[in-house]
């Protein structure tokens, strides 16, 4: 597929700009070393290539065809070549007819391509890219790209690739692919082949969902084992473009907050838009490594400077605090009324040492042992051209520092292309953006703490007998009611409150719990106990339980709980296992109680995870200040929030397939201790 010895152009054309002729200009631009094969009976000769009447007439068999046929004529081209034995295919129309039958073309093609045990690329797709070995099997048009270069783009969109890939010349791609519907071949095994390719130093995504989702992870996995950063835009985050991806790809976006969750845990920096996709992959792609510290950058204006520092804030990019020893050594430098900060705004009078100045003041502040990366903002010259004093302080820092280093201007420099300038005035604008550069210094140093993350052993969870009974347990009943499905988190190590099950007003005589108490209604099929009234706090002696116990049970039929009340401040927390379409089990945490439907704080982790990891998600909670010291009340007791979620994680696991959902909700976190106080389990439902 990827380095064949002879390509096949199916549907070769003369006519520049068909997918027919660009696939036989773009194997000639790459280099291509093995043999190109033209097919079109209609034609002697392309371009001083010969043509050949059909893939049965040529030579030899190709090991890659490439389809550049309407669907019309599109299957029977696949018989004949599955039929001479081809071992790649690629595809690029859309494969929708008309005068369809059932199964439609999409499903046929698929399924013949797996029964021949065919590499099949596409359909609906722009092709791939594999510049190392000269193979640009693309039917579109492209730039010309240098050898050498060291990132790697996969899209599952076709303008995804080449919105980048044809557009950025500040990148050099080693390896450019667009996958389509990906009837055969899926963007997560181009994800693991690039990963195993010495040249590759970062990997960008455009992923609107994934086909083989444990495929993705065990490649991220690997990303992961192998530090090699991965960017990615995934695409589905709202409903209409949720729906609008399954009818352009034909497959479910997927929960877009399992997918963060998924990112999280494996490093993926998360970016929204294109042009954010490409200055991360820029700045991955320097050679300078990350060391600790945040970002320092210098300024020619002080209004500029503020709109980066609120430009820093809105996108969660942490700017470094200088040291006493560098904020001297700045004022030394910098001219009466300019502060020695970060961002450092340092044109003064701007004479003829002001060049100096400046470059002197970039190397100190990139010094400074908080600084990690650099950056001079400066808008262009003229033109859009680029002062070359500019790049004179990145040469001087970069050398005296070694720290990875960035001119920004803060608008681009498109407003002197005389098309977009006629464009403009006829009414169609072009502009471009502000921001990307602090994203992509946000992934950089976000990806080095991701490296550094510390990933500490799990709690032990229960023994295989335990986990075995358990699962019997379930398959052979799986009905829950609350004091059941507090026994089963109980098992796992999840700490619940212990409560009394009863049915009757004699079953209130043999309770020996300590007042005042709390009544919950376990009537099945109740699981907001509190909208239908039925949770009774406070409860301070046996007279006030049973007179609470008649009218609920009234209400809401004999079975109850009765349990003790919780004393102390605190919040209600929730804690729960929510089963995921396309990646199993997953873990929310957040904010609980009645409020938390209205609240929705929550954050979601793949399992399993360790305590360490739980805290640095909750501290990602809009309330997170609330479990911290706050007005006077001590701090929360945290820690064992998350140990229990870490053994929830665990449980999540060890019983996936067999339990579908969890739901702690409340869990009461006090300054002294963490106690779920209601539950809800949900059994898997079996296949039938």
């Amino acid at each position: 597929m990827l380095r064949p010895r002879s390509v096949a152009v199916v549907g070769a054309s003369a006519r520049p700009g068909s997918p027919g002729n660009e696939t036989l200009v773009n194997l000639r631009k790459g280099g291509f070393p093995g043999d190109i094969y033209a097919v079109n009976p209609r034609l002697d000769a392309i371009d001083g290539l010969p043509c050949y009447d059909s893939l049965a007439d040529l030579p030899s068999v190709p090991q890659h065809v490439v389809m550049a046929v309407g669907d019309r004529r599109l299957e029977a081209c696949l018989d004949e070549a599955i039929a001479l034995g081809v071992e790649a295919v690629s595809i690029f129309s859309a494969l929708q007819s008309v005068d369809d039958v059932s199964p439609p073309l999409r499903e046929r093609v698929r399924q013949k391509a797996m029964r021949a045990g065919v590499l099949l690329h596409g359909g609906n797709c722009m092709g791939l890219f594999n510049f190392r070995d000269g193979a640009w099997l693309s039917g579109f048009d492209t730039r010309d790209h240098p050898a050498g270069g060291n990132v790697a783009l996969l899209s599952q969109s076709g303008a995804g690739m080449s919105g980048i890939l044809d557009c950025e010349e500040r990148i050099d791609f080693c390896f450019a692919a667009s996958t389509g519907q990906e009837l055969g071949l899926a963007l997560e095994d181009y994800l693991d082949y690039l990963l195993d390719q010495p040249e590759v130093r970062v990997i960008g995504l455009f992923l609107e969902t994934s086909r083989q989702p444990g495929k993705l992870i065990a490649a991220l996995e690997k990303a992961r084992q192998r530090r090699i950063p991965i960017v990615a835009i995934k695409v589905g985050r709202t409903e209409l473009a949720a729906r609008l991806a399954l009818s352009h790809s034909g497959a479910l976006a997927g929960s877009d907050a399992t997918y963060q969750a998924l990112f999280d845990s494996y490093g993926v920096q998360r970016v929204d838009d294109m042009a954010e996709l490409a200055a991360a992959l820029i700045m991955f792609a320097q050679p300078h490594p990350v060391g600790e510290g945040a970002l320092v950058t210098l300024h020619d204006s002080g209004g500029e400077r503020q709109l980066a520092v609120d430009l820093a804030a809105a996108t969660g990019t942490p700017l470094a605090q200088l040291s006493p020893a560098t904020t001297e050594r700045l004022s030394s430098l910098l001219d009466e009324g300019l502060p020695a900060v970060n961002p450092l705004d340092a044109w003064g009078s701007g004479g003829a040492d002001s060049p100096q100045q400046m470059q002197a003041c970039f190397t100190a502040l990139l010094q400074d042992p908080a600084a990690a990366i650099g950056a001079v903002v400066h808008d262009r010259a003229p033109g859009g051209g680029i002062y070359p004093d500019y790049l004179a302080y990145l040469r001087s820092a970069l050398q005296a520092t070694g720290k990875p280093v960035f001119l920004v201007s803060n608008h681009q420099g498109s407003g002197s292309d005389p098309r977009v300038i006629a464009a403009t005035r006829e009414g169609t604008p072009v502009l471009d953006g502000l921001r990307t550069f602090l994203v992509g210094a946000r992934c950089l140093l976000a990806y080095r703490d991701f490296l550094a993350r510390s990933d500490p052993s799990l709690p032990f969870g229960p023994g295989d007998d335990v986990v075995r009974h358990w699962r019997q347990a379930i398959a052979a009943d799986p009905a829950f009611g609350e004091s059941r499905a507090a026994a089963l988190l109980k098992a796992f190590g999840v700490c619940m409150l212990a409560g009394v099950e009863i049915h009757a007003v004699s079953d209130l005589e043999e309770l020996s719990l300590e007042y005042p108490l709390v009544l919950k209604t376990a009537a099945p099929g109740v699981v907001h106990k509190s909208d239908v009234g039925g949770v009774i706090l406070g409860l301070a002696s046996f007279e006030e339980l049973v007179v609470a116990y008649e009218e609920m049970s009234a209400r809401l039929g004999p079975a109850a709980m009765v349990a003790p009340m919780i004393r102390g401040e605190g919040v209600e927390m929730l804690l729960g296992i929510v089963h995921d379409e396309q990646f199993g089990p997953t873990v929310v945490m957040g904010m609980g109680g009645v409020q938390a439907e209205l609240l929705d704080d929550v954050v979601i982790l793949l399992p399993p995870f360790g305590p360490g990891r739980a805290r640095e998600a909750l501290e990602g909670l809009q309330l997170w200040p609330l479990l911290n010291e706050f007005r006077g009340r001590p701090a929360l007791a945290v820690d064992h929030f998350c140990e229990m979620a870490s053994r929830l994680s665990i449980m999540a696991v060890q019983l996936a397939g067999c339990v579908a959902e969890v739901d702690i909700n409340p869990v009461k976190l006090t300054a002294q201790h963490c106690i779920g106080l209601d539950a809800l389990v949900v059994a898997e439902r079996p296949v039938n």
